[in-house]
């Protein structure tokens, strides 16, 4: 009987390839919102169309933030005025991801197990593991809005592109090769 050794990617490498896929199709929802529609909101209590994508656009720079020292305080940072379009909207989501993959290059797992806290002047908001700010706070954050944002564009008649299947409007998309 032979025996075959696999190794495991690291941390580091498994978050970067998932961020890859994720980030393309968090993309191709960010592609199909018009400009024109920005102020759309399907409820009173609901984040204008506008408002969510540039969250969403905005989003992916937490965890780039968190690799960058540990701790970030939100009153030493001007935040950066609301996109006034979509290609405006895109160019911020292409650079924090490009930031962010960068980052990714920069740190190794230990980096994942060390804490990070989130504050505003004196006052904590959060303190997590990096590992918990690239899975819940990023990850899981951004896929929860990204299906706010596909029934968004399904409530504007907008074909919503396929996900993780195919969707209703197109057949399913075919994953890129990502190998680090």
């Amino acid at each position: 009987m032979s025996s075959t050794t696999s190794t495991q990617p690291s941390l580091q490498t498994a978050l970067s390839e998932e961020l890859k896929r994720e980030l393309m199709l968090t993309r191709r929802l960010l592609e199909r919102v018009p400009t024109e529609q920005f102020g759309w909101q399907p409820h009173p209590k609901s984040m204008k169309l506008g408002t969510l994508a540039s969250h969403m656009a905005t989003l992916v720079g937490f965890l780039q933030m968190s690799l960058q020292g540990p701790e970030t305080d939100l009153a030493t940072i001007t935040p950066l005025p609301s996109p006034a379009d979509t290609d405006e909207m895109l160019r911020r989501f292409d650079l924090n991801a490009e930031n962010l993959h960068k980052a990714l290059g920069d740190v190794d797992d230990a980096t994942f197990h060390e804490i990070w806290t989130m504050r505003r002047g004196e006052q904590v908001f959060m303190q997590l593991p990096r590992a918990a700010v690239a899975r819940t706070l990023v990850l899981n954050h951004l896929i929860h809005h990204r299906g706010q944002l596909s029934v968004y564009l399904r409530l504007l008649d907008i074909p919503v592109p396929a996900i993780y299947g195919g969707s209703a409007d197109e057949g399913p998309v075919v994953a890129p090769n990502v190998k680090s």
